[in-house]
Order: C-alpha cells, then structure tokens, then sequence
C-alpha cells in the first residue's frame, strides 16, 4: 500500500522532523512531565510553528489558517504524534476546538477564540466527563439554571486533562430536562480562571496534567458564552467527537517505535524468538490498516460525509494497536543492551508509550462505547 501524498507532503514531513530535532531535546517525553520545562518547551514550539504558518495549516485564513488541505494537516498531526506531541495541548485546540468555534460560534466568539488558538497562545481542556457520566456522557449532572440575563453552573468533572494549565473550558452543561437525555444540554466557553472554578490534580503513572477533578459552584456565566444554541448541545457534542476521535495520529507513534526496533538491537535482532518476530510484523501491518482507516476518515470528514460509525471503527482499531503494540515492544525493549546509546532513547519512549495506551481504550469514550456506535451504524445502513 503506497501512502506517500506527493511531494509537496514529503517536503512538509522533513521540514517538520527538522523543526522537531532543533528545537525540541532529544529525549523529550512530552509536555505533560514533571518538569515544568517540558511545558514550556512545549508553548514555545506551538509560537515557533505559528510564526511558520503551520500550526493551523488547514484553518481558513480568515482564521489565521494558511488554507493548506486536509493533507497536509494529517502529515503535521503524524509527524507531531510520532514525537511525542511537541505542541503539548495545543492540539486540541487545533484539532477540535477551533474547527468547532468556526463551524457553531458567532462571529464575536471566532474573533475572541480563534486567533489565540492559531498563535499557539492559549491553552483548553474539555469539561465533558463526571464521576457517573463517563461514557454515558449524556447521563451529566452538571447543571446551568438562568438567574436573570446569566446562568449560574454548579457541578462536577473528572479526569479533565490540563485542567491545571488551561485558560479555557470547553464545558457541556444540563439547561433543561427533556424527554431524552441527549436533550436540554448545552455547551458554554468559560475561562478556567474564574473564582468559582476549583481544580483538584489526581495523581496517575502518566505524570501529572493528566487527570483532574473540577468544581463549578455557582459560576456566572451569560448568553455570550453559550456556543450554538440553548439546549441543543448534544449535535455539536457529535461533532467533537468525530474531530477528536480522528485527530490523533497513534498509528504514527507506533510504527516509528517499532521500526526503530531492528536498529537498536543491531547483530540481537536477529536472536529475538521467531514468535515475538512475527507479532512485531503483524502491529507493522495492523499500523498500516489503522493508517488506511485514518485517511478514509479524513477524506470523509472533509467532504462533510462522516458518521458516527465511522470514527468508531478507526478509534476501536487504534487503540488496541495502542496496546497491542505497547506489548510486543515492551517484549522487545527487554532484550536491549543498556550499554548501547541508543537503548536510552528507546527504553525511555517504549515505557512511556506502554503506560499511555493502558488509558487509550478508556479516552474519548471507551472501546465498548465505540463498538455500540459502529454495531448501530451498520444496523442502521440495513
């Protein structure tokens, strides 16, 4: 199967690998460590790639964008993702939140949101999830009651990553009750330094940033924040997921790690029991299915015909590529030499690889979730 997009693609692809490997160092583990220079290398990269024009390459340039196409976004998300996400967070902002301020928010929302995303200066966090409505999402009891010309927000939310950096929050509250429970919901743009928002950090392997609780006790917030329309919330819900089920390029981190592979044991490779060889081939080839999957649901997206069955299918696919293919190269890194120089690198990307892809059928909405999509999908198609 030949992916190659044309030469204009493979230009990008190197222009972008060379960005990564002069300012970015060597053995970044992503944005969200620890360390708080992580983060910042991470911000700087994200004003770095906004000054090149290729942070948003696929925006409108009427919203900072450059009108590159859908392509050329897709080589920018692999090339990102297979280098451990150097924009740190600012990925869903590109991938999600502003695609969806441009297709649902008025025009005085695009102008106050748009341009701090395209510049790579703000950060956002998703305030989706509650302790009992994971991925029952529409089960939220987070609740908006009018108190004069504003609404009042009190509620909950759970395992919010980058609730502790974010400026802003993409936040789905109940505004009414309806006959279905997708009903009566609505999305509201608020910013994550007001009072009456309380973030509480949980602790998890994946470092921190990762998983938080946030309260809203009465938080003030008006018609201006309200993205769409009042109580029809659940249509633009949809469509965040189909932008952010596509927008990770896993499949891209998977097949540079298991590549990279066969150098790093050198003359060992060869001694690796033949079983452990051929499930390393098969994830070679599984990362290639999930790629295929990728650029067909990019293609449909782009052309305005994507369906909720369709992002389900390629998220059940990647994901378990995540973990599978975690597995056989844990197996693999075991068999390295710590004296080699390159086993530092590779070790270090590897764990952190396998301890990301335990959550990967969990985020976004679980695998069984995902499979209930695709199986009412094809029901419906006969």
């Amino acid at each position: 199967m030949d992916f190659e997009m044309g030469q204009k693609a493979a230009e990008l692809r190197g222009d972008l690998r060379e960005l990564v490997k002069d300012h970015v160092p060597e053995h970044f583990l992503g944005a969200f460590t620890d360390n708080p220079a992580d983060l910042e290398t991470a911000q700087q990269f994200c004003r770095t790639m906004a000054e090149r024009n290729l942070l948003c390459m696929a925006w409108p340039e009427e919203f900072g964008g450059s009108g590159a196409s859908v392509w050329e976004q897709t080589v920018v998300r692999e090339e990102m993702w297979a280098h451990h996400e150097p924009r740190g967070a600012q990925y869903m902002g590109v991938n999600w939140v502003g695609p969806i301020i441009m297709r649902h928010g008025t025009e005085e929302q695009q102008r106050k949101h748009l341009p701090p995303i395209a510049g790579g200066e703000v950060i956002w966090c998703q305030g989706f999830s509650e302790p009992e409505a994971g991925s029952d999402l529409a089960s939220l009891r987070t609740s908006a009651r009018r108190d004069g010309d504003s609404w009042l927000v009190s509620g909950q939310k759970i395992w919010t990553s980058y609730a502790t950096m974010a400026q802003w929050c993409f936040l789905l509250a109940r505004t009414s009750k309806g006959e279905k429970k997708q009903q009566g919901l609505t999305i509201f743009l608020v910013p994550m330094d007001d009072p009456a928002i309380q973030v509480r950090p949980i602790r998890c392997m994946m470092g921190p940033h990762h998983l938080n609780e946030v309260f809203f006790d009465d938080l003030r917030v008006t018609d201006a924040d309200v993205l769409g329309t009042v109580d029809a919330g659940w249509s633009i819900v949809q469509d965040v997921m189909s932008f952010e089920r596509v927008g990770i390029a896993r499949y891209a981190r998977c097949e540079r790690l298991l590549t990279a592979a066969p150098t790093v044991l050198g003359d060992r490779w060869d001694d690796l029991p033949a079983e452990l060889r051929a499930r390393w081939v098969r994830m070679l080839t599984h990362c290639r299915r999930a790629r295929l999957m990728a650029y067909r649901v990019v293609d449909l997206q782009s052309s305005g015909r994507i369906q909720p069955g369709d992002a389900a299918a390629y998220r059940i696919a990647v994901t378990k590529l995540d973990q599978d293919s975690a597995e056989v190269l844990m197996d693999i890194a075991a068999e390295v030499s710590h004296d080699d120089p390159r086993a530092k690198w590779f070790l270090g990307e590897v764990e952190d690889h396998w301890k990301y892809s335990q959550a990967s059928t969990v985020s976004s909405g679980s695998i069984e979730m995902q499979r209930i999509l695709l199986s009412r999908s094809l029901l419906a198609a006969k």
